[in-house]
């Protein structure tokens, strides 16, 4: 299968302040990257738009762009591939068709546990009642 391939002119990144623990620089550098990505009007197939979109990723607001912030290191260039390589693998999730459910019958002998097992639970709730 191919890999598919986000252009660079439909991803916006954008450097914001990181959440937590960091000291002084915390406040003063913006380390943390915010990546938005509109999945509605982007050049992916069908198919993957579909699935993606359809996901129920909290992540993707209702106009269908996705919202990633990548926080996890300390310099703005580990946080940027970081935050594509989050994408990619999201991309890679929703590029493959899942897989179709084939529907099956159970098997003989476990139809028949299970009437056996009822008829026993039934035996069992008969024998209490009272025979008035």
């Amino acid at each position: 299968m191919n890999m598919l391939h986000i252009p660079d002119t439909e991803v916006e990144l954008t450097a914001i302040r990181a959440q937590g623990p960091g000291g002084q620089n915390v406040n003063k550098v913006s380390s943390a990257i915010q990546l938005r990505f509109d999945v509605a009007t982007s050049s992916l197939p069908d198919d993957v738009k579909q699935r993606w979109l359809q996901s129920g990723d909290s992540r993707l607001t209702q106009e269908g762009v996705f919202i990633l912030k990548a926080q996890r290191y300390r310099t703005q260039e580990s946080n940027r591939h970081d935050a594509w390589m989050r994408l990619y693998e999201l991309l890679a999730q929703f590029a493959k068709a899942p897989k179709a459910r084939k529907a099956t019958k159970p098997t003989r002998s476990s139809v028949q546990r299970r009437l056996e097992g009822k008829a026993m639970h039934a035996k069992l709730k008969a024998s209490r009642r009272s025979s008035d």
